[in-house]
């Protein structure tokens, strides 16, 4: 484990997670207006105003693999495929109902994003396109359709409603300097330790801290945090955001009496055995522009999900898709997956970073 801290990522496209959050956005479809003359290929989703093709949805499942390698396995899964088409139902919608504004400010973050993931494959930007059948321009519609919806929403966030979210959030603008011991459920010579030896491990260090051992030392001596261990377990002056700590950790964190040694806290980790230093909120009218932001994000993943969740049903969408091979097998006496997993992989692509 190279850190406690998790991956914040900044681009919220294409992860194919669970509708509640832009980490997990459908592909968007070319508007209905300007599909091409020659996609006489069958309508796989219908909805008022519109149609999907089944030729639009496959390129853009390839544009979702090609940006989401990891995850590519469940668009063969046929609960899934239906899904991500309802989604990309929504946004094809949304994406024409949005403000000049938004479709502005959406084809400069396309451009840019396009070019990211131009950069990231370098050499190599020309072949994997062509060997995922796919062109800048695909990649780049999809991109502008999602981030218009995206653009929108945002633009729709009030000052009031970012506050009154603050209010509710503000824990996780709390600023702390803290110290922790790691205990792994992988030693550092990258061998498995049971569940049991690593809490009999935690308590361990637990008693030597509670003992007045020095706590820098002990992290150096045991902890398997490498992001921490050299400065004795020190994490200073960090923000307690759930886009960076494990909410076990921000919990405790957060709730920890200052400088008293905390029992293990077990997160996808390990167990983590913590003193909390010191601890400061942070008041709204002191929060960064990025912060702000944040909170406007969060707010518009909330008005998404509450579209697809509540609002898509009026558009009487009716979905034709056919059925995988994986399907077929099943109903042959095979086995298939009854429901797509929920993969809360990065957002951002491999190709991007």
């Amino acid at each position: 484990m190279s850190s406690i801290k998790t991956k914040s990522w900044k681009v919220l496209l294409v992860s194919l997670a669970a509708a509640i959050s832009f980490s997990m956005l459908a592909a968007c479809s070319s508007n209905n207006n300007s599909k091409a003359a020659e996609d006489n290929s069958t309508a796989v989703a219908t909805y008022k105003g519109g149609t999907i093709t089944e030729k639009e949805f496959e390129m853009d499942t390839r544009v979702m693999k090609l940006l989401s390698p990891q995850q590519a396995q469940y668009l063969e899964i046929d609960a899934f495929k239906e899904s991500i088409l309802k989604q990309e139902v929504a946004f094809e919608y949304l994406s024409g109902k949005a403000t000049d504004a938004a479709k502005k400010e959406a084809e400069k973050q396309a451009d840019e994003q396009v070019n990211s993931i131009k950069t990231g494959l370098g050499e190599t930007y020309e072949s994997t396109l062509k060997e995922a059948k796919l062109t800048e321009k695909d990649i780049h519609s999809y991109m502008l359709r999602v981030l218009t919806v995206y653009q929108d929403m945002l633009l729709k966030v009030t000052d009031d409603q970012v506050k009154a979210e603050f209010e509710k959030t503000k824990g996780d603008f709390t600023v702390a300097t803290l110290r922790h011991v790691v205990i792994g459920l992988k030693d550092a010579a990258g061998k498995e330790r049971t569940d049991a030896d690593a809490l009999k491990l935690a308590k361990e260090v637990k008693a030597k801290l509670d003992g007045g051992a020095d706590f820098a030392a002990i992290a150096k001596e045991y902890s398997d945090d490498t992001g921490s261990k050299e400065s004795g377990g020190e994490i200073k002056d960090t923000v307690l955001s759930p886009a960076t700590y494990p909410e076990e950790f921000r919990q405790a964190a957060q709730t920890l009496p200052l400088n008293k040694i905390s029992d293990p806290v077990k997160t996808t980790y390990g167990y983590h055995v913590m003193e909390v230093e010191s601890r400061t909120e942070t008041p709204f009218d002191k929060l960064t522009d990025e912060q702000k932001e944040t909170i406007k994000g969060s707010l518009a993943s909330q008005a998404l999900e509450s579209y697809l969740e509540k609002d898509l049903e009026s558009l009487d969408v009716k979905i034709n898709l056919p059925k995988s091979s994986a399907a077929a097998g099943a109903a042959n006496g095979g086995t298939e997956p009854t429901a797509a997993p929920s993969a809360e992989a990065p957002a951002a692509t491999e190709a991007a970073q």
